[in-house]
């Protein structure tokens, strides 16, 4: 997410669209944050300007289990802090039926080790019956699209993505046609990712099928080595009842000057809502040049009244990768978070 000013002039991109079936609008929304709102927007009419606003408030508190074993009194292991975050979204329609407008996004987060951080992303979209397309921080919008359903709670499972990814600024598409939905974007630098998701039901079931592929940067740990990455990555989701079970996996490759590594990975979950409670459990396994990589994550949402839930997640990582002197993945810990949110 961009900490900069918005600047003057956006990236653009230009992207044909030969398919005959005219695409649904589409609800704009530029969030890639874990902690998504899911409750209605706030809206109102302005003059002839649709105006939407939503928001979350979640206290929190994290627990190292790491800092824990090494720390007698947990001074260092708790560390409580507090995650706001707000989307704004104002639009009109135009003569021509097309629906022009902004949509706005911050966060603001504290805790014992960070401080107080505000982040944001603001970009701007032309909307009509071939789909939506945006200019300006918009470069999770293929990933959010993709990827598979999200852990509940405070579940974060990592290594579930390529390394490599588009950042700054750029332009983009979504367009649904038919049972099927179309994504892509290119930023600033010509980075560039592509999607396609086809999802309908069958019998008593849903089912979802997902690819991409991206094109892309990834810095190394050490702050200096910056890889040219290329990924391919596809996902199923099997929706039954109250459950829903997916899967994804991919293979990258990622170059840096004469180093080349070869990466795969598979992910996988399950989730389940029990009257008030969701509840979800996450694994992850990959190799670089045989190097593992394993994540898992457990995740549960206790909604007891409109908009205030709480949550649990255990979060586990593993990965130490060299490659030719070059660390790729450096990262082992194991967290606890609970929280109270609210949105609205």
């Amino acid at each position: 997410m961009s900490k900069q000013a918005p600047r003057l002039a956006l990236a653009a991109s230009s992207i044909a669209v030969a398919i005959a079936t005219p695409a649904a609008a589409q609800d704009v929304a530029i969030s890639s944050e874990r902690l998504a709102n899911l409750e209605e927007p706030l809206a109102t009419e302005v003059g002839p300007i649709t105006v939407e606003f939503s928001g979350l408030i979640d206290a929190r508190v994290d627990y190292d289990f790491e800092e824990g074993m090494n720390d007698l009194d947990d001074d260092d292991a708790v560390n409580p802090g507090i995650i706001g975050n707000f989307e704004f979204n104002a639009s009109t329609q135009l003569g021509n039926r097309w629906n022009v407008g902004v949509a706005y996004f911050g966060q603001y987060e504290r805790d014992e080790l960070i401080g107080g951080e505000y982040t944001d992303r603001v970009a701007g979209f032309i909307q009509g019956s071939y789909g939506t397309a945006l200019g300006g921080e918009v470069m999770d919008i293929v990933r959010e699209e993709t990827r598979r359903v999200r852990g509940t709670g405070n579940a974060d499972l990592a290594f579930d993505d390529a390394l490599g990814a588009a950042k700054g600024w750029g332009g983009g598409y979504v367009g649904q046609f038919g049972p099927s939905r179309l994504s892509a974007i290119v930023d600033e630098d010509g980075n560039y990712d592509l999607g396609i998701v086809y999802e309908r039901p069958s019998g008593r079931a849903g089912y979802r099928y997902a690819l991409r592929f991206t094109d892309a940067q990834y810095l190394a740990p050490d702050g200096l080595t910056e890889f040219e990455t290329n990924a391919l990555m596809g996902t199923f989701e099997y929706l039954y009842s109250r459950s829903v079970y997916n899967v994804g996996g991919g293979v990258e490759s990622l170059e840096a000057g004469p180093v080349l590594a070869k990466r795969w990975f598979v992910s996988g979950g399950w989730q389940r809502q029990w009257g008030a409670f969701t509840t979800s459990l996450e694994g992850h396994y990959g190799q670089i040049e045989g190097q593992e990589e394993k994540s898992a994550a457990f995740g549960l949402d206790y909604a007891f009244a409109r908009g205030m839930s709480f949550n649990l997640g255990v979060n586990h990582s593993d990965a130490q990768v060299v490659v030719d002197g070059i660390t790729i993945l450096d990262e082992k810990e194991t967290t606890a978070t609970s929280s109270l949110r609210f949105g609205f």
